[in-house]
């Protein structure tokens, strides 16, 4: 009826299919709850400049840098002010500056000030040699780069 080596296939693939079925069933992706970043990597004092997806479609942009004091600092690619141009900052040299209105921050400011058209904060952690932005404090600057809706 059957030859060996085709009931050994079948045998091998009965078998297979049992050991599958018993199983878990896999677990959902669990969402990120944190970024996490070496310190390292912001030793030479540029911005960063990074993007985070929202569900939704919303790209949310942030920058870090290691500010002329020593200080690592984060904040929204945006301000209170200019957010609906979307033009966000550069960096020249230790200043961060609009690239709509051309105002310009020290890199020791950031994080200290608020409103205006200072960038705007994002929290942040320095522990042991890594940077971590709990992504609840993104999605807090949502509304700077969400455009549904908005007249420019």
């Amino acid at each position: 009826m059957f030859s060996k080596i085709e009931s050994a296939f079948m045998l091998t693939t009965v078998v297979c299919m049992f050991l599958v079925s018993a199983l878990p069933p896999m677990a959902n992706a669990v969402p990120a709850i944190q970024v996490t970043y070496t310190e390292k990597t912001f030793a030479d004092g540029k911005a960063r400049f990074f993007t985070y997806k929202t569900d939704d479609g919303v790209a949310i942009r942030y920058f870090i840098l290691k500010s002329s004091d020593g200080v690592i600092r984060a904040a929204f690619d945006a301000c209170n002010v200019c957010w609906r141009e979307n033009k966000g900052y550069s960096q020249q040299g230790d200043f961060m500056v609009c690239n709509n209105c051309g105002r310009r921050f020290p890199s020791a400011r950031i994080n200290e000030v608020r409103g205006g058209c200072n960038p705007a904060p994002l929290n942040r952690k320095v522990e042991n040699g890594t940077v971590t932005i709990q992504v609840a404090d993104i999605l807090q600057g949502k509304s700077y780069f969400d455009f549904r809706g908005v007249r420019r």
